[in-house]
């Protein structure tokens, strides 16, 4: 007995070592997606780390490098050997407390690979790669050493070698204009990876024929520069992260853990929007209670100040009066909508506020009586959405922020619209690692408080809204607002963003116009049909929905019930059909009730869309009410009429979608048995 046990361990001794002497040896690792489908190899060549990805055995990413350059020390980029490789799995459902849909797989295989220096000062240094079914995620983690603690980044080398020429959805990234840096508030671009020139913003969505969309973005950005793409050469896209003004990219503090970087892949446009990775990349949920998150639609004198009926500052037009408000809670609480939105309460708009940024977040103008509307809010059942516009200066926001927070809970408010319409302090990017800090503490201390956010002139999105769930939307986009004073956007230009933008998350973009030609006198307007104003409320996914037009503007006109009707927290979301920048069809289903929802837009072109309702449940009936674009309806010459219809129907039932140039359809699925 004794014998057969020696020999046992010899042979365990010698497989020990026979690991131990292949793993030394190791010089490449890989890693496939649950299904098989997509392929992740790394290697080192020369000790220099690269990555590869191969979808259904055809290249995707060609070979493409990874690591660093540190400043006053050497990069971490090459004499590598890989020190051990681990590989874990994962197939979970979890939750939304509120989202797109309410329950998300989240199913991926990985590896993390660590690396060591072959020469003194011997540092580490991990990569893991997360591959699921619709992409893959990937970043670098360098831990707390003695060889490396403290460290400056000045660039990081990591590169997605495109196998293809793709063609590219873009919008340039921090580009400075002469007035505010603007950002990502840019209308998107068509052209070939290969003639980019400038850097582009992330998510960058691209095709290849007709069954290859990918995009690359990033997911749990946390104290890291936001990265953007550069042309490097051929096909080659390469990292380029938001700078300090001192043009260091990151300080590292003790350690580093990157943000994921991401690449979905689908079959379909409307396979991007179906994919969850964004937010599976992000940690879980930390609030344990989310009770007092609550999703809505929102009113408020937005769009006055924009067409300059009302101002920010306190005067004659002042918009944000107790009686303005009150008539706006009155109007949100007849026409269910869950809060309302006063910009401009709070002492610090006069002059050049853009330039002066110097506001109190505490101290309500005499004409505003927080006091009073609070109370009257909360007998009405509509909340109150403070406003804490910043012009830039974030140091004056940071040393009030307390204080600010306190009178939220002290008056029962739970949503917050923040701003940065200025260049920020010192030559700091909106988008650098200086404001993700920023921007995180104020997340942090929000959910302290109980309060929800919606944040303009953002640091872009990359699904915190699972780990933090009351960061519920932001800007970033290019929005109606610029339909008020400027040549507005173009049609084509919310058949994009769903795609690029969108991929990112929740987008405030403020639909709901009715008065799409304003006045007589006005050399601006909406370049949408009163039809596509409502389907955006469908396309264009948010948990705060703004009912942006002014409340006259609404009155007596029955397409406001659509508004009205529609949720903003859905079970389930469909993409129908899609081709960006010409139409998209996009169906969800209330998290609440059977109801359906569908939206469906076009570009500048009219189009005839048949529509199957093999979404609805099987054997049961629904009312679809319909609102269409009217007779003669045209987005330059015609924009407002709207067809109401209703008529039943149930899953084997097929729709055709009538839309006019720059139009849309509306459609409510209302379960009746």
């Amino acid at each position: 007995m004794r014998k057969y046990i020696l020999l046992i361990i010899s042979i365990l001794s010698i497989s020990v070592l026979l690991i131990a002497f292949v793993l030394k040896g190791q010089d490449s690792a890989e890693v496939a997606s649950p299904d098989g489908s997509l392929k992740v190899e790394f290697s080192l060549e020369k000790g220099i780390p690269f990555y590869r990805v191969t979808r259904h055995h055809q290249a995707l990413i060609n070979s493409s490098r990874m690591g660093f350059i540190l400043k006053g020390l050497p990069a971490l980029d090459k004499n590598f050997k890989i020190l051990k490789v681990d590989r874990t799995s994962l197939d979970e459902q979890w939750t939304q407390p509120w989202g797109e849909v309410k329950t998300i797989r989240n199913n991926y295989n990985a590896i993390v690979i660590t690396l060591e220096e072959d020469e003194a000062p011997k540092r580490q240094m991990m990569i893991e790669f997360r591959v699921y079914n619709d992409g893959l995620g990937f970043r670098y983690e360098v831990p707390s050493q003695h060889a490396i603690k403290d460290f400056l980044i000045t660039d990081e080398l990591t590169e997605f070698a495109l196998a293809n020429d793709f063609t590219a959805w873009w919008i340039p990234a921090y580009r400075k204009s002469t007035d505010i840096e603007m950002d990502s508030e840019y209308l998107f671009r068509k052209n070939l990876v290969s003639t980019l020139t400038e850097k582009t913003h992330t998510p960058l969505t691209m095709q290849s024929g007709d069954s290859l969309f990918i995009s690359i973005h990033e997911a749990a950005l946390i104290d890291y520069p936001s990265m953007t793409l550069l042309h490097s050469r051929g096909t080659t896209l390469k990292a380029d992260l938001v700078p300090w003004s001192t043009g260091v990219l990151v300080d590292v503090r003790g350690s580093l853990k990157t943000p994921w970087r991401t690449i979905q892949v689908a079959n379909s446009p409307g396979g991007l929007i179906a994919s969850y990775l964004i937010l599976n990349l992000n940690e879980p949920n930390k609030l344990a209670d989310v009770s007092w998150i609550t999703p809505g639609k929102y009113n408020g004198m937005w769009w006055g100040m924009h067409m300059q009926k009302n101002t920010w500052q306190m005067g004659p037009k002042h918009g944000a009066t107790t009686a303005n408000v009150k008539s706006l809670i009155d109007f949100a609480s007849e026409h269910n909508l869950s809060a309302v939105l006063a910009e401009g309460w709070n002492e610090g708009w006069e002059g050049d506020w853009v330039a002066n940024g110097n506001f109190s977040f505490t101290k309500p103008y005499p004409d505003f009586d927080l006091a009073e509307l609070s109370r009257y809010a909360k007998e009405k059942h509509v909340g109150l959405i403070a406003h804490h516009e910043t012009g830039g200066n974030v140091a004056n926001y940071e040393k009030q922020l307390e204080d600010a927070f306190k009178v939220c809970q002290q008056y029962g408010i739970h949503r917050l619209k923040t701003g940065y319409v200025n260049k920020m302090p010192g030559g700091e990017y909106h988008q650098s690692q200086f404001m993700a800090r920023h921007y995180q503490k104020v997340l942090e201390t929000a959910a302290k408080y109980q309060v929800m956010l919606d944040v303009h002139e953002p640091i872009k999105d990359t699904g915190l809204r699972r780990t933090w769930p009351n960061m519920m939307t932001r800007e970033g986009v290019r929005g109606t607002e610029y339909e008020a004073w400027s040549p507005g956007n173009p049609p084509s230009h919310t058949t994009i963003i769903p795609f690029t933008r969108g991929l990112a998350g929740p987008i405030d973009f403020t639909p709901g116009i009715f008065n799409l030609l304003f006045d007589k006198t006005s050399t601006f307007r909406v370049h949408t049909t009163l039809a596509k104003q409502l389907a955006l409320y469908v396309v264009i996914y948010s948990p705060m929905q703004m009912a942006a037009d002014l409340p006259e503007n609404y009155e007596g006109n029955p397409a406001l019930k659509f508004i009205e009707d529609v949720p903003t927290d859905w079970e389930d979301t469909k993409v129908l059909n899609a081709a960006i920048g010409e139409y998209v069809t996009t169906v969800r289903k209330d998290r609440n009730s059977a109801d359906w929802y569908l939206g469906s837009i076009t570009n500048e072109k009219p189009r005839t869309l048949t529509i199957k309702l093999n979404f609805l449940t099987p054997g049961k009936t629904y009312q679809a009410e319909i609102y269409q674009d009217g007779k003669g309806a045209d987005v330059n010459t015609n924009p407002l009429p709207v067809e109401i219809t209703r008529t039943d129907v149930t899953s084997t039932s097929s729709l055709t979608l009538n839309l006019a140039a720059g139009g849309g359809t509306a459609i409510r699925f209302h379960q009746t048995n």
